[in-house]
Parts: structure tokens; C-alpha cells; sequence
């Protein structure tokens, strides 16, 4: 049986994720699978939180947002990540998880508050843990959010599910022989302008020696093969 080389993850979810090919909303089979594989993981006695976004939905700085107020529609960009955070624990308890959401916009008949105890308190209990409605406030993005709830909650490594096998120096549905990088620093995402996550984000993590891994959500088991430490996707880190 493969070992966990993390004791407590957190797991940085898009939006689209969850919408899978219709592109908008939550397509049932997509979330499922998800949660499968998330349960898979959650049986080798890890515990798991999860921030995931709302693109799927709405997004506050895209072209549907344009003519909005930036904080109005930021608002709503959370109030999509709730929609998801529900989806994804309906999910998660039918494949025998017990999960929590929990907000950091008060909806006491939907969710819990964000109380960073609380949380840590639930995933000691075995507990997975899908932190919603971002930080609370606008103009920080779901990134930056996962940023923050991985420091507060003390999580060994901040795992982000993609649609590339890791980090490139050029878009790699685009750019036919774009550069994988497995390992890269800080300092290096910032400087070359890699779109890993936003500065914010990455300026936290390297602030607080948090890693990251991006990887392909896509192919089925590569959340357990990170966290049992397999080579794949690619490492930000302080490096060497």
C-alpha cells in the first residue's frame, strides 16, 4: 500500500473542474468521479480541505462582469463558489465522507462559518473540509483564498488540480513545444509571469515556505499519486 507523504493537504479546486465538458454549471458524472477519487484519498487516513472556485458560474473579472461593479461582482463570484462547495460535499457524503462547509460569508442555513479551530477541529475528527465564498472579500481571488486557508490550517502542501501536467514557460495547448518546468522557484513564477497562480498567492506561499504542486486533474489518480509522492506535475518551492 502506498504511504502518504503529507499529513494534511489542501486542495485547490476550479470551477470549470466541476463542469466538466458542458462548460457551465456542474455536470453530475464529473463531481462524482471527483469525489471518488477524493474518498480514495481520504481512506489513506489523510485529511483533506478543499477551496474551489466558481467559474463555472460566474466569474468576477470576465466578460460578464465587465460593465458590473468590481465588488458586486466579486460578490457574486463567491456566492458561486458556495453553489460548488455544496455540490462537491452532496457528492463526497454519498461516497461515505463526512464533509463540512464551511463559509467566510455568514449563510448559517447553508454552511458554518469560517472558524479557523473549528476547521482544524473537524479535519483531527477525520472530517473533509471545503472552504467556500473565498476570503469574504473582493478583488481577492479563490487562489489567494486557498493561499490563506492553507497557512491558517497548517497544511503541508497546497495541491493545485489543473488541465496541464504542471507549469509551462507558454501555454501547451497553444504552443506545441512550450517548456515543462518539474521543479521552480518563488521567485521565478513571479519573475517570469508564469499564470500558476495569481502574485498574491504565490507571494503568501513563498512568504510562509508553503509548497505548491500543480498537476492534471484529468487523469484519474493523480491526486493519490502526489500525495504518496510520485514525480509528476511540477513543484514550486524555495528551491534549493
Amino acid at each position: 500500500m502506498s504511504i502518504p507523504i503529507f499529513k494534511r493537504i489542501l486542495l485547490k479546486l476550479s470551477g470549470e473542474a466541476l463542469a466538466g465538458n458542458q462548460g457551465f454549471g456542474v455536470e453530475t458524472t464529473r463531481i462524482y468521479d471527483i469525489a471518488s477519487e477524493l474518498a480514495d484519498v481520504h481512506s489513506l487516513g489523510i485529511q483533506i480541505a478543499i477551496v474551489v472556485g466558481g467559474g463555472n458560474f460566474f466569474r468576477g473579472v470576465a466578460e460578464q462582469a465587465r460593465d458590473m461593479d468590481r465588488v458586486s461582482a466579486d460578490h457574486m463570484g463567491m456566492l458561486a463558489t458556495v453553489i460548488n462547495s455544496l455540490a462537491l460535499q452532496d457528492a463526497l457524503e454519498k461516497r461515505g465522507v463526512y464533509t463540512r462547509v464551511m463559509s467566510a460569508i455568514e449563510m448559517n442555513q447553508v454552511a458554518e462559518p469560517f472558524i479557523r479551530r473549528r476547521a482544524i477541529r473537524h479535519l483531527e475528527k477525520n472530517r473533509l473540509v471545503i472552504f467556500a465564498a473565498g476570503t469574504g472579500n473582493p478583488y481577492f481571488s479563490t487562489d489567494t483564498a486557498a493561499s490563506l486557508r492553507a497557512m491558517e490550517i497548517k497544511a503541508d502542501a497546497i495541491l493545485k488540480a489543473t488541465k496541464v501536467d504542471g507549469i509551462y514557460d507558454a501555454d501547451p495547448l497553444v504552443v506545441k513545444d512550450a517548456k515543462k518546468f518539474s521543479e521552480i522557484t518563488y521567485m521565478d513564477v513571479l519573475r517570469k509571469g508564469l499564470k500558476v497562480m495569481d502574485s498574491t498567492a504565490i507571494s503568501l506561499c513563498k512568504d510562509n515556505n508553503l509548497p505548491i504542486i500543480i498537476f492534471n486533474l484529468n487523469q484519474r489518480g493523480n491526486i493519490r499519486k502526489v500525495v504518496t509522492g510520485e514525480k509528476i506535475g511540477s513543484l514550486v518551492s524555495a528551491g534549493a
